[in-house]
């Protein structure tokens, strides 16, 4: 039996230095789960231009269902324009283009019914009526998925209320160690990185904590398997849930 996921927000082209990618969070997580083996769909919306045209397209070759993918008539395809300024790279992320028009059309309520696992973000909740169609989609997944919330903190996108919102929905978070500080902050978190992560679960009722740490590797907190667990720097698994094989990230 194969697992049904669902990616829920933006997807996007990274105009990067070398050339454009298609990126965008939940069109990565839906693109990998496919990888490993899950059904895995992208609800989102793209514009009704070239750009649009081949995103569709290039999920339908990675296998990742496409209908719950709007085209937009009004609104172009989104895209994030990078530039290096010293060696860092800089990032704006355009603004009015259609993955902020999502809507919950027939084809996005019927996969998220019948998801295991929906994964959603911050930045595609930036505005309305985005926002509101991605919040009311997570409520409507069955009570025994997962909800997974990539918590994405780009420019001014995030707001100390949007993120306790979104946790309010969520039993699976993902963050990066950049990220978790900001978190700290805004929900008041004390201790090091263990000791937030673990309070972060206990106050919000998390099953999993996710935090990525780049070349130090992974930290994992599993509720079911108490303390936070190290994981590899090149791999780390979660075990979604019981009775469910471990899938590799």
């Amino acid at each position: 039996m194969k697992f049904n996921l669902v990616g829920l927000g933006e997807v996007l082209w990274d105009l990067l230095p070398g050339g454009r990618q298609m990126g965008g969070a939940p069109a990565n997580f839906a693109c990998h789960a496919r990888a490993l083996g899950a059904e895995a769909r992208l609800i989102s919306r793209v514009g009704n231009d070239d750009l649009g045209h081949e995103i569709i397209a290039r999920l339908d070759t990675l296998g990742v269902g496409t209908d719950g993918i709007a085209v937009d008539a009004l609104h172009p395809t989104g895209m994030v324009s990078v530039e290096l300024d010293g060696g860092q790279p800089r990032y704006l992320i355009h603004e009015d283009v259609a993955w902020d028009f999502i809507e919950a059309t027939p084809a996005a309520l019927a996969a998220v019914s019948a998801a295991d696992a929906v994964c959603f973000g911050t930045l595609a909740q930036r505005r309305e009526p985005s926002r509101s169609t991605i919040i009311s989609l997570v409520a409507d997944a069955p009570p025994p998925a997962l909800r997974i919330l990539d918590v994405n903190l780009r420019q001014h996108y995030f707001s100390e209320r949007l993120i306790n919102e979104s946790l309010a929905f969520a039993n699976v978070l993902k963050l990066n160690d950049a990220e978790l500080p900001q978190l700290a902050a805004f929900v008041d978190l004390s201790g090091d990185e263990r000791s937030q992560i673990r309070q972060l679960a206990e106050r919000n009722l998390l099953r999993v904590v996710a935090c990525t740490r780049g070349e130090r590797g992974s930290l994992l907190y599993w509720r079911d398997a108490g303390p936070s667990i190290p994981a590899s720097p090149r791999r780390w698994w979660i075990p979604w849930a019981r009775g469910i094989p471990s899938l590799p990230c």
